[in-house]
């Protein structure tokens, strides 16, 4: 039988695993956000974003940008494509945390 300290070890790597993939994709598109969209790339700090001193704010613009989906109107189809897959990436890692942060409590 596994035990409840199993299952919830496993889902700790899971998530951990898939939040190093999507930091790693919104790194990868905000490199390529210097190129493709020098605009946003400055709105939301590209240079700071990972930074301890990074602003709060302009990170929330990146955010709001991927949610609404205003890259659908960009002329690039690499940025569109890395946009698509950080929203992808947010979304799985926000509902495993979820997921993971239930198992916990419950179990």
């Amino acid at each position: 039988m596994i035990s409840g300290d199993t299952i919830l070890f496993a889902l700790m790597v899971v998530t951990g695993v898939n939040m190093v993939r999507y930091l790693t994709a919104l790194r990868s598109l905000i490199h390529i956000m210097r190129e493709a969209h020098p605009l946003l790339y400055q709105q939301v700090d590209g240079n700071g974003f990972f930074t301890t001193h990074g602003n709060v704010t302009k990170q929330v613009r990146l955010y709001h940008y991927i949610k609404s989906k205003e890259y659908h109107h960009h002329h690039d189809e690499i940025f569109t494509g890395k946009c698509e897959r950080v929203r992808g990436l947010f979304i799985l890692s926000t509902a495993l945390l979820g997921v993971t942060l239930l198992a916990a409590f419950i179990l």
